[in-house]
């Protein structure tokens, strides 16, 4: 297979790359990682690639029955896996706690966070907690969960002596918001909603959001980075008709050697490149870090 299907970039890969093929030879063995939305789409691949290098998988799902059967699709594949199921509703704030107070209570530790999860171009809605659906699932959610397993992270980073990594799934819809830009006053303004902008400026805030962070952590020195890669649906679906269908970004930035200390960055194709001139605005970055804490913590 020719053309762009078989072009490497500087890490060796490309987009006809396998989840498989970016993780042959690692080893995992003693890492565990949740993946958010891994009951479908690519959160069942990455889950079923991870497990296969021997990770202990938390699968975070909203429907525990999809969940379950997935989980017991995989243990088919990889009779060996470590692999469990808890239930997350990453547009309820107090389901995102109840996860995440959960998963501390039980011990585990925790060295890869993978944000997955995400919904596209739904008709206005409002989630249980009054904010536009988009921004409620594809941001928020993973914002606040981020931030309340991140303690976990660096004691097991410090402990285990071991990197954390933190990888947000953006898409190219990044790069396709409404005209008149951020308006964190209209978030939730059903007169301005259009679905395909709701969707591009919710991707855009994944890339501000892991921006931010991989800031914040430098500045305090955590042996945890964050990154975030391009899920980009219209490909996917191509590749898949090709019988390439795969989760090869999220995989290589969760495991692989050539992503150790790296934070920030944008990969496609398991390829570092160029996100769009406002997903690099570090003001706004800052900014929609204040607002989501600002609607996260409780009163």
């Amino acid at each position: 297979m020719g053309g762009i299907f078989s072009k490497k970039g500087e890490s060796g890969f490309s987009v006809s790359s396998t989840a498989e093929k970016v993780t042959q030879g690692i080893d995992g063995s003693g890492l565990t990682a949740i993946v958010t939305g891994a009951s479908s789409g690519i959160g069942v691949k990455t889950s079923c690639v991870l497990a296969l290098c021997r990770v202990h998988v938390v699968m975070a799902v909203r429907n525990m029955e999809a969940g379950s059967n997935i989980k017991e699709a995989i243990l088919k594949e990889v009779p060996n896996a470590k692999i469990g199921v808890m239930e997350l509703d990453l547009s309820s704030l107090a389901s995102v706690r109840k996860f995440a107070t959960d998963y501390t209570s039980s011990g585990l530790p925790l060295n890869i966070l993978t944000n997955n999860a995400g919904i596209m171009a739904t008709p206005f809605k409002l989630s249980k907690d009054n904010i536009e659906l988009h921004f409620a699932t594809n941001h928020l959610g993973h914002f606040l969960l981020t931030n309340l397993l991140l303690e976990t992270m660096k004691t097991t980073s410090r402990e285990r002596k071991t990197e954390g990594r933190i990888v947000n799934v953006s898409s190219l819809g990044h790069r396709y918001i409404y005209s008149d830009g951020f308006c964190f006053d209209k978030i939730s303004d059903d007169s301005r909603y259009q679905k395909y902008y709701a969707y591009g400026q919710s991707k855009l805030t994944n890339i501000l959001h892991a921006n931010e962070l991989t800031r914040r952590l430098k500045d305090e020195g955590a042996e945890v980075t964050a990154n975030f890669m391009r899920y980009d649906r219209f490909l996917r679906c191509l590749l898949k008709v090709l019988g390439i269908l795969g989760a090869a970004t999220t995989c290589f930035v969760a495991l692989h050697r050539q992503v150790k200390g790296i934070g920030g960055k944008y990969f496609v194709d398991c390829n570092v490149t160029k996100p769009s001139s406002q997903a690099k605005d570090a003001d706004l970055a800052a900014k929609l870090w204040d607002f989501s804490l600002s609607l996260t913590n409780p009163e």
